[in-house]
């Protein structure tokens, strides 16, 4: 979050002029300075400071990278991309440069790591701090270690859950349903959100779906859907969508909805760290600022998936409910396999290829994604008591397998600005069995990482395609998956990641 200033407030001592070059350092404003410059000389700089920018309009805290030669004058700055457009800056202006206050909400912080609990003006503090840019990736790795290391209580929990929705912005709808569903994530393929949205909203349930993009992974659902339509509509717009066709498929990223978690499950995943705690907070704060009524949450269990064993899944259910309820969130958790990736693309353009051939029944559909997408569709429609207990399921494949579905689909795609082909990928390569055998396992994470190194998500094409699950038997040579890319660079660079990696596909003798 950006502080508006006013013009009555003064400027900081030392004015220094700034550069654009076009460094994008994805979320965290970054701010480069000649080692020698006078305003570092005179402010005591040093290498990775938190400094104060001021523009005309705004102010920011960044981090200060020093830089030796001749790319940078001394009387000159280079911004990074969020920190450029965070100032709302334009060529030849100027910006002050000073040390800023120092961080209150890090005492919380120190007070958590050292096994303290804490309160809600608390946590109010420090994820106020957080949206406000005022927290280096350090800070949050400190905080996000503390809430792991000395797991959150219930009351922690729903602290921080409320003041990551009250960090940013609400969604309001009228009264009634408002339909949502989840994936705690860690597994591949898995695109079963644009079908339940379409069955959910055919039965005449309002679903505004808001979705994220991948931060880690080849592809998050926002990625995915916007191979297939616009997904970057503001507030207005996706109001105008839901109340024509009852639901839409869009990026919350747009509409600023708990906004603290995207900075913090970006950190999160960078440090290989998963809380509990954090993970309910993430989940539900966003569910709770779309305006979310009812809430199905899929949880997939796997040795290579997020959740690894049924204790875990079943303490971190109780959790998700718990919480659910204490903010009028009626919540059912399913726990679901997460041994293999579900579907048969893994990267946005992929994987929208096997939502829409599931949506227009084609035969050779993946027939694990649409008994998923029906399974959780019917949860939801028994949560909304728009089907009897028992009988969802047979109410939403009776919405997909009439078509009205697919009819639904195009209708939201159309509302939210026309619906698109997805791309196709320019290089292909096959993965081929080394041995004779039977699969026994796929790793979802290596997967992942094959498809993320082929260019998805960035590359809308590009991941990989699979052509065999667990249990199926091949021969030496058969081809195990496909990797797409654009390049022919990104291509032989995730094989080399595949030769490094042989236990992606295990085999055993059949």
């Amino acid at each position: 979050m950006t502080t508006t200033l006013s013009a009555s407030e003064g400027a900081a001592q030392h004015s220094i002029r700034v550069r654009r070059l076009g460094i994008d350092t994805q979320y965290e404003a970054v701010v480069f300075m000649h080692k020698e410059c006078q305003v570092c000389r005179s402010e005591g700089f040093t290498a990775q400071a938190r400094v104060l920018l001021r523009s005309r309009s705004a102010q920011i805290i960044a981090t200060l990278y020093q830089v030796n030669g001749d790319l940078i004058a001394h009387d000159e700055a280079v911004l990074s991309e969020p920190a450029w457009k965070r100032l709302e800056l334009t060529e030849g202006e100027s910006v002050t440069v000073s040390h800023p206050k120092p961080l209150d909400s890090l005492s919380h912080v120190r007070s958590l790591i050292y096994g303290n609990p804490l309160g809600e003006s608390a946590f109010h503090a420090i994820i106020g701090d957080i949206v406000d840019g005022q927290y280096s990736d350090i800070h949050l790795s400190s905080f996000l270690t503390a809430c792991a290391a000395r797991p959150l209580d219930q009351n922690e929990v729903l602290a921080l859950t409320h003041a990551m929705v009250e960090a940013g912005d609400r969604m309001t709808w009228p009264a009634g349903v408002i339909a949502d569903k989840h994936s705690v994530g860690g597994l591949p393929g898995n695109r079963t959100t644009p079908i339940v949205v379409a069955i959910v909203a055919a039965c005449g349930v309002v679903m505004p779906k808001t979705s994220s993009r991948a931060i880690t992974s080849p592809a998050g659902t926002a990625d995915t859907m916007e191979t297939m339509a616009p997904v970057q509509l503001e507030t207005a717009e996706i109001r105008r969508v839901v109340e024509r066709e009852g639901g839409c498929v869009v990026w919350g990223g747009a509409v600023n909805l708990s906004p603290a978690d995207d900075i913090l499950i970006r950190v999160e995943r960078a440090i290989d760290l998963d809380s509990e705690g954090q993970m309910i907070a993430s989940i539900l704060s966003k569910k709770i600022a779309a305006g979310s009524t009812h809430l199905v949450i899929d949880l997939p269990v796997g040795p290579t998936a997020k959740v690894r064993s049924a204790n875990a899944a079943q303490a971190l259910a109780g959790g998700l409910t718990s919480v659910g309820d204490s903010f009028g969130l009626k919540t059912r958790v399913l726990s679901t396999d997460g041994t293999q990736p579900v579907g048969r693309g893994i990267g946005p353009a992929l994987e929208a290829r096997d939502v829409l051939a599931v949506l227009k029944r084609d035969p050779k559909a993946p027939a694990d994604l649409r008994q998923k997408a029906i399974a959780l569709a019917g949860a939801l429609l028994e949560l909304a008591n728009a089907a009897p207990e028992e009988q969802g399921e047979t109410v939403a494949a009776g919405a997909l397998d009439s078509g009205r579905a697919w009819a639904k689909f195009q209708r939201i795609c159309e509302a939210q600005g026309g619906m698109r082909n997805p791309p196709k990928s320019r290089q292909q390569r096959p993965l081929l069995a080394e041995r004779s055998g039977r699969v026994v396992s796929i790793d979802n994470r290596r997967i992942g990482r094959l498809a993320k190194l082929a260019g998805a998500p960035d590359e809308k094409a590009a991941g990989a395609d699979l052509h065999v699950r667990t249990g199926d038997l091949v021969e030496r040579g058969q081809q195990l998956c496909t990797v797409h890319a654009d390049a022919p660079g990104e291509l032989a660079y995730a094989f080399d990641y595949a030769e490094a990696n042989r236990d992606i596909f295990v085999l055993a003798d059949s």
